[in-house]
């Protein structure tokens, strides 16, 4: 399932920055702060641009600020509240004044980029996240973002599957509740 390339990355950005920064469960353990936020911040980002430079510290601060407003659209979508979600979009939307423009750079051809010039770094991923958000908010496919429903885990994911049945964050959380599972029947039996 695809919502246009570019929208794509952007919305795996989104995930990797609120799965990167924000504090929680992952996996069945707690998932404190991150020690490092410019290796964590740069390590979500590179989840949809691999080589995207290191943040800085002061870059690394305002993506820890805009990781936890993406994780309450994330949140929100998985508890089927889909309005506050688009609430939150749209405030971001709003903040960072994001628009379209079409920009060609580094090489690549022409492509759509969801702020303008001038922009701060983190103020430019904010909006191009909110509004790579507002893409599949505004779809057939606003219910393919989720938190993981593994016990012990909240990190968030986005159903990129064919038929929209994604539950966990990863191939380690759905293991992990299907071992669980096995072993309560072995037990009742």
């Amino acid at each position: 399932m695809d919502f246009n390339s570019h929208a794509d990355v952007i919305v795996r950005v989104a995930m990797g920055l609120v799965n990167e920064l924000t504090p929680g469960e992952r996996r069945g353990k707690d998932f404190p702060p991150p020690r490092d936020l410019t290796a964590a911040a740069t390590e979500g980002l590179r989840t949809g641009y691999p080589n995207h430079r290191e943040v800085t510290e002061a870059e690394a601060g305002e993506l820890n600020e805009i990781a936890e407003r993406l994780r309450v659209v994330f949140a929100a979508v998985a508890a089927g509240d889909v309005d506050a979600a688009a609430q939150q979009v749209n405030a971001l939307l709003e903040e960072t004044r994001a628009r379209p423009l079409l920009d060609r750079h580094d090489g690549e051809p022409w492509h759509l980029h969801f702020h303008g010039p001038g922009g701060t770094m983190a103020g430019d991923w904010a909006a191009s996240c909110a509004t790579g958000l507002a893409i599949v908010l505004g779809s057939e496919f606003h219910d393919r973002l989720g938190v993981c429903t593994a016990p012990h885990c909240d990190r968030v994911y986005v159903d990129v599957s064919r038929n929209g049945t994604r539950r966990f964050c990863g191939t380690a959380c759905q293991n992990r509740v299907k071992t669980a599972a096995f072993r309560a029947r072995g037990k009742a039996g």
